[in-house]
């Protein structure tokens, strides 16, 4: 990897993301050598990716270079590449530009999404966990509607226009907000040799409610915005399976439809080399102790979605979100430096903020500690938070100008096929690719 060779402790960050980029910070200038290695060169704010899903907001505006914040750290160096694999028995990484050592590994790559096992969903649907696959979701969208209008046949075209949304959590509610703030004042005027009335938007819950991590009075906010800005919402169904134009659920119930979008869960983004016994099995997440080690490795630690702290407060480990994932790069900055100082280290303890979903023009949901609200006052809270939490100046002035011009237009002007995409559907495969 062309890294020279220092006297002083090399720490290796695998992933750029919410937490590799709080510890890089804290490490700014220390008496280590840092390494930090990601798949890509720019940091993904991904609370907005549904934004650039439904053009709202154009990928350079929630995304950030890696090397422009590392630009001024002493000994401190980044490399393109993705991780095969962990030795670590020889502590080095192995990744598809060559192998490095290190002393220090952290481990923090963050999510991906978790199909459950089902590899014809996999398949057919789409997901939205990076810009690549938000810009893919925005041109399938643009596309089937510029399909639809070429053909005379309602039911194909219905089948075009028609989206489902399998999984209720804040991704899936705000991208459903998102798509009937579409429907309601953008594809009527883009598309006036369409009956829009017929597009449908179907959010897919399999338990009792939406945002079911959030609290109940939220939940219940959230579900009658979804409601009465026209999105079908569907409790206690669990999809089983999807070929490309029909959704099949646990019940009779089923969904003819070309655009599945999987927002159902995450699971942990594993790399191989360590011992089995220090992964959680199904979630793929990571055991770490109250130091994010790795348990049964004492220069090994693993921060963010992938790390699962086990605790009396959070037995499943704390939630894959970004407040978690931040919190723990920060203090494993100071925990490195006063372990390779001899030092004892701090525990981690979450300080829970609180959560928040939008789910469009002057309505969101947040629950503090001690409060809850929703509506006008609480989609200001929203906007403030996340843009309060970009990196940059200029991407909160153009994230800020965006919103401000699409709240006075009531438009999204970022609605651009700039990279065709072409779905897989079930007639593009022959028996055997099956």
């Amino acid at each position: 990897m062309n890294i020279p060779t220092s006297s002083k402790p090399r720490i290796v960050i695998i992933g750029g993301g919410f937490a590799g980029i709080a510890l890089a910070k804290k490490l700014r200038n220390k008496n280590v050598q840092v390494v930090l290695l990601d798949k890509h060169n720019y940091h993904t704010f991904q609370p907005l990716l549904y934004q650039v899903a439904t053009g709202g907001l154009e990928a350079g505006s929630i995304a950030y270079p890696i090397r422009k914040v590392i630009q001024e750290y002493r000994d401190f160096y980044f490399r393109l590449t993705s991780v095969k694999e962990i030795d670590t028995k020889e502590q080095k990484v192995i990744s598809e530009i060559g192998d490095l050592h290190y002393d220090y590994l952290v481990i923090a790559t963050g999510s991906k999404t978790n199909y459950f096992g089902n590899k014809e969903i996999e398949r057919y649907s789409m997901s939205m966990k990076t810009i690549p696959q938000s810009l893919n979701i925005r041109s399938l969208i643009l596309e089937n509607f510029e399909q639809a209008v070429l053909l005379k046949d309602e039911t194909e075209r219905n089948l075009l226009i028609n989206f489902v949304l399998v999984g209720a959590g804040p991704t899936g509610v705000e991208l459903a907000g998102a798509l009937a703030e579409m429907k309601k004042a953008i594809l009527q005027k883009d598309y006036p040799d369409l009956d829009i009335s017929k597009m449908e938007i179907n959010l897919i819950q399999s338990n009792d409610r939406v945002l079911n991590t959030m609290s109940e009075k939220s939940s219940a906010e959230a579900e009658k915005f979804l409601t009465d800005l026209g999105v079908k919402v569907w409790k206690n169904i669990r999809v089983t399976n999807y070929d490309g134009r029909t959704i099949t659920t646990n019940t009779d119930l089923t969904f003819e439809t070309a655009t599945v979008i999987w927002t159902a869960g995450v699971q942990g983004a594993a790399i191989r080399g360590l011992d089995a016994k220090s992964l959680v099995e199904r979630v793929e997440r990571i055991r770490v102790n109250e130091f994010n080690q790795v348990k049964g490795y004492e220069n090994i630690f693993a921060i963010g979605d992938i790390a699962s702290m086990e605790t009396k407060e959070y037995p499943q480990g704390h939630p894959m979100m970004a407040q978690p994932a931040m919190q723990q790069g920060k203090l494993l900055g100071d925990n490195l430096v006063q372990l390779i100082g001899g030092r004892i280290m701090k525990p981690f303890e979450y300080n829970d903020k609180g959560s928040m979903a939008t789910i469009g023009r002057n309505l969101a949901v947040v629950d503090l500690p001690k409060y809850h609200f929703s509506g006008v006052f609480a989609w200001f809270v929203w906007m403030f938070v996340h843009l309060f939490s970009l990196i940059g100046f200029k991407n909160k002035a153009v994230v800020f100008t965006n919103w401000v011009y699409n709240y006075i237009r009531f438009d999204r002007e970022g609605r651009l096929i700039v990279r065709p995409y072409k779905k897989r559907s079930f007639t593009t495969f022959t028996s055997d690719e099956i």
